[in-house]
């Protein structure tokens, strides 16, 4: 019981957990992107600013307060030159008489200008100049020379008005107003930056929060926290590296006819003419699979499926047949993908009479069986046939079971291509038959949520999961990237140049051989 709460604790905490290396690299991959979008709000804000946003003008009179002595009403005290906080008071003291009804009336009917006492007081602002005696009186508008008239209105009025109020002191004018040349607002360098601000902060936010709730299978690390199993084999995208894979592998109604049509070029994915990299990751996972029966089972059964459509589990279904053929085995490809069957055109072999034909009792199986060849090397294959109406029931007949076992005592391997267990139920039916379940998961296509139900499925009923292989992995990829391009890489030049000299060595050493015998 506690072992559950374990690794539900676990789990929980793999929720949560952050990758901050992760999240940096996508901010770096992302990064012109990041700053397009800045540059744009940028310009954006700046533009609506020019036309959006009236600019508005300032004026403004300073005053010098007189304090060497001060009463109001029967009191009177005295407050030091150099007492700046009391002048600060003094000064807070002018600007709530400055801001009092009865002056901004008076400052109106002098300047003579059509406002009420609310509109003149959202254009004033007044406050000390730098902690001093000397206080400011700004007026703001969105005409200059109405800023100037009420500024020069204020400094005429405001005077009189203190001296009403508080006798033994006055407000002295230290500069009169003048009509402003340029708009004090709005501002487009800082408006752009602002806009440059706020674009970065929300596609900056949007990267972070796509990466942190983004469950797609980046990476081998990524693979390792969705399932237990391990990576069998990493292959490159043979197809179409700028294809996803529900274009290219399409499944249902992900498929097109375009890209269906694109894959008669099987030279591209199977066989000799793949590359180098896909060739020694085939025959990596050949020499896995290998290990994982031995003193086992006289002919393994080996399942391949996926957890979603388009993840390339027939062109590894395939690769892998021919793989072991290369070993002179004798190997069998069973397509039991009946509802949306692929391997006929991948091979160019006939679709009927396949395996759907066979069960339902159409044809014999010496008559579905077909001979597949690929750079002398052969394999033999079983098409899906006619698409059925009940799929799961054909796979789940006690005819198939016979069969399989009857092809035993004939083969050394029988792969079947199955279909993807989470698209529908058919592969657990077929799983059932098997020795063991290799799951192909494309890298940036198949997410954890998905994969890991996957293996729920397969450890539900019982199967063994030999392992996963990740296709279609990119060149960027860490390991991939560091171990393909220096290992591989040199070592397919190696073995090129090894094979140009000894061809010249054995072509010379026929030649000398003809010449002794003449």
């Amino acid at each position: 019981m506690q072992d559950k709460i374990s690794n539900k604790n676990n789990a929980a905490t793999d929720v949560v957990e952050i990758d901050l290396g992760r999240i940096w690299k996508a901010v770096l991959k992302r990064f012109w992107l990041i700053c397009i979008v800045s540059v744009l709000c940028a310009i954006i804000t700046t533009v609506s600013t020019f036309f959006l946003v009236t600019p508005k003008y300032e004026s403004s009179a300073m005053f010098y307060v007189n304090n060497n002595s001060l009463s109001v009403g029967d009191a009177s005290f005295s407050i030091s030159q150099g007492d700046i906080s009391a002048a600060k008071s003094l000064v807070d003291t002018y600007i709530v008489i400055l801001n009092s009804r009865a002056c901004l009336n008076d400052v109106i009917d002098y300047a003579s200008v059509d406002m009420d006492y609310e509109q003149l007081q959202d254009m004033i602002s007044a406050s000390a100049v730098n902690s001093t005696e000397i206080f400011e009186v700004k007026i703001t508008s969105e005409d200059p020379q109405q800023a100037e008239i009420l500024a020069n209105a204020i400094a005429y009025i405001l005077p009189k008005r203190i001296s009403s109020i508080v006798e033994g002191t006055s407000a002295n004018i230290v500069d009169y107003a003048i009509e402003a040349s340029e708009p004090c607002s709005p501002s487009y360098p800082k408006n752009g930056a602002i806009g440059f601000i706020i674009g970065l902060v929300i596609s900056l936010s949007i990267v972070v929060l796509r990466e942190i709730f983004d469950v797609t299978i980046r990476d081998d690390e990524d693979l390792s926290r969705a399932c237990k199993y391990p990576i069998l084999a990493s292959v490159p995208d043979m197809a179409n590296p700028n294809q996803s894979g529900g274009q290219y592998y399409g499944y249902g109604s992900r498929s097109s006819n375009k890209h269906r049509s694109d894959s008669t070029k099987k030279e591209a994915v199977i066989g000799k003419n793949i590359s180098f990299v896909a060739s020694e990751a085939y025959k990596l996972l050949r020499t896995k699979i290998q290990f994982s029966f031995v003193d086992e089972v006289v002919c393994p059964v080996i399942g391949v499926s996926s957890a979603l459509a388009g993840e390339g589990k027939s062109l590894s279904s395939a690769n892998l047949a021919y793989s072991l053929a290369q070993l002179d085995k004798r190997v069998l490809l069973v397509d039991c993908d009946m509802r949306r069957p692929s391997l006929s055109t991948k091979l160019l072999i006939n679709k009927t009479p396949g395996l759907s034909n066979y069960l339902t009792g159409h044809c014999d199986i010496s008559s579905v069986i077909q001979v597949c060849t690929f750079d002398d090397k052969a394999f033999n294959v079983i098409s899906s046939g006619d698409n059925p109406p009940n799929p799961i029931e054909l796979l789940s007949s006690s005819k198939m079971a016979k069969v399989l076992q009857s092809l035993k005592d004939v083969y050394d391997y029988i792969i079947l291509d199955l279909p993807p267990v989470g698209e529908v139920s058919d592969a657990m039916v077929a799983a059932k038959l098997t020795d063991g379940i290799l799951l192909v998961v494309r890298q940036d296509y198949c997410n954890s949520v998905a994969l890991s139900s996957a293996v729920s499925q397969f450890e539900f009923i019982e199967s063994r999961i030999l392992g996963i292989v990740l296709n279609c992995v990119g060149e960027s990829t860490g390991k991939y990237s560091r171990y393909g391009k220096g290992y591989y890489s040199k070592y397919s030049k190696y073995s090129k140049s090894y094979a140009s000299a000894y061809a010249k060595a054995s072509k010379k050493a026929q030649e000398d051989s003809k010449r002794r015998r003449r």
